[in-house]
């Protein structure tokens, strides 16, 4: 008698479950689709989607949608593989006084500050990202919660702490100190046993080359690559001599352009086709459009970037910037700004591959503004194609970081990692401040 109320019990769930698997499917119906290789767009595309991952991919023509599925039109639309931003720090979020914050706010950091970085890009059309700079328990813990889903965020790729030759006071607990060849292989092997995705160096011009190689090398013996900082002419000769992964910012202050050695050392490494090519990573967007931000601090004023923060911590970094104009961090900018276009050409001219990152986080550079605001400066005012742009911000990263299998592309196979915009996003970039729908890992967040 139980055997056979068994057998019916399960007979009668048949259907639901059919019910439940076909719940699972989601449809993506009519959107121009924009799929990260670079070809032109398909024209009333299908995607379908099953659980976390792309099913197929084709047209209204070619592609039927599974009966049962939940159909989200896309009529009209831009759909696009979601954005990476491969330089944020989700340790900030816009406040104008980083000794203050750093002093004040890391017990708030693992539970509120970052998961709130976090939520914000995501809701920005920004699934993935690349974190570089932070506390190292609270970078693999949030990053692990997101993993997990027990948070909302974007996929985030850790460096945990910079590694330099001195850290700043006050920095220690996300700076660590390198003074000597062995310190810096257990710096790195410390690291790679608690499970970063990526090594950060800033200022390793100050280190001996025995330091800095020591560094490098024990990291790509762990099979991490590093990202260094590009703010010196020296800093860049000696990543490139220490085979360093990816350079950050375009640096070199109000310079006007990179001196002709260091343009000779880049053309020879982008000529080592047996390396693969030479990303750089060059942050423009903060310091191109601080002067915009402080004559027109309206913008300051959208609440995106409240996102996840409590009404104090709001406050307070609003009181950081009450006077954009005084702000040390961007005394220089006005005179650096005239020379970033002139440095971005260099390297494109030179075969480097740009990567979209914006060191969001910085003082009023929030989260859910920086990545749209990166893509529309390098397109509207660099004059930066536009499908470059996305490529540098989907399917290159993913290259970069090694998961390109998984995720950067609308592909059969991958991740459902999907974004929409009403309208052209190739001929309206800026569409981009205001994501209409974004699904991560088949679910969808807006």
């Amino acid at each position: 008698m139980k055997k056979s109320t068994l057998l019916w019990a399960l007979v009668l769930s048949l259907p639901m479950s059919i019910l439940a698997q076909q719940k699972s499917i989601k449809a993506l119906v009519g959107g121009t689709l924009i799929d990260g290789f670079g070809s032109d767009p398909i024209k009333n595309s299908v995607i379908i989607i099953e659980g976390e991952r792309i099913k197929e991919v084709g047209t209204v023509e070619t592609l039927p949608v599974p009966e049962g599925a939940e159909i989200i039109s896309t009529e009209g639309m831009s759909v696009l593989p979601g954005l990476w931003d491969m330089h944020v720090h989700t340790m900030i979020n816009g406040h104008a006084n980083y000794t203050y914050w750093d002093k004040t706010y890391p017990p708030l950091f693992e539970d509120v500050i970052m998961p709130s970085s976090a939520h914000q890009l995501l809701m920005a059309g920004v699934t993935s990202a690349r974190d570089l700079g932070a506390p190292l328990k609270e970078s693999i813990s949030v990053r692990d919660r997101i993993n997990k889903g027990e948070i909302p965020g974007a996929t985030l790729y850790v460096s945990g702490p910079f590694i330099q030759h001195k850290p700043y006071p006050g920095t220690e607990d996300f700076r660590w100190g390198v003074n000597s060849p062995e310190d810096g292989k257990r710096k790195i092997k410390k690291l790679a046993d608690a499970g970063v995705d990526v090594i950060k160096l800033i200022d390793h011009d100050q280190m001996t080359m025995e330091e800095l190689s020591a560094v490098v090398d024990e990291a790509h013996k762990y099979n991490l690559k590093v990202v260094a900082h590009g703010h010196r002419p020296e800093e860049i000769r000696r990543g490139l001599e220490v085979g360093v992964d990816c350079f950050e910012h375009t640096g070199l202050s109000s310079a006007p352009k990179y001196p002709d050695d260091v343009m000779e050392m880049i053309k020879e490494r982008t000529a080592q086709m047996n390396k693969g090519p030479l990303f750089w990573c060059p942050t423009v967007e903060g310091l191109y459009n601080y002067e915009y931000t402080r004559d027109n601090p309206e913008k300051l004023d959208n609440d995106s970037w409240h996102l996840g923060l409590p009404d104090s911590v709001i406050t307070d970094i609003k009181n950081s910037f009450k006077h954009p104009d005084r702000l040390p961090y961007f005394q220089l900018t006005p005179s650096r700004r005239p020379t970033l276009q002139t440095k971005i050409q260099q390297l494109l001219d030179a075969g480097v591959v740009l990567l979209v990152g914006t060191d969001s986080g910085i003082p009023m550079k929030f989260h859910s503004q920086s990545t749209w605001n990166e893509l529309d400066v390098w397109v509207n005012e660099f004059g930066i194609d536009p499908m470059y742009a996305i490529r540098a911000a989907t399917y290159w990263p993913s290259l970069w970081t090694g998961v390109a299998d998984e995720v950067g592309t609308i592909t059969p196979g991958k991740y459902a990692d999907i974004i929409a915009v009403d309208g052209d996003v190739l001929r309206y970039i800026s569409l981009l401040q205001d994501v209409d729908m974004v699904i991560k890992h088949g679910k969808q967040y807006k």
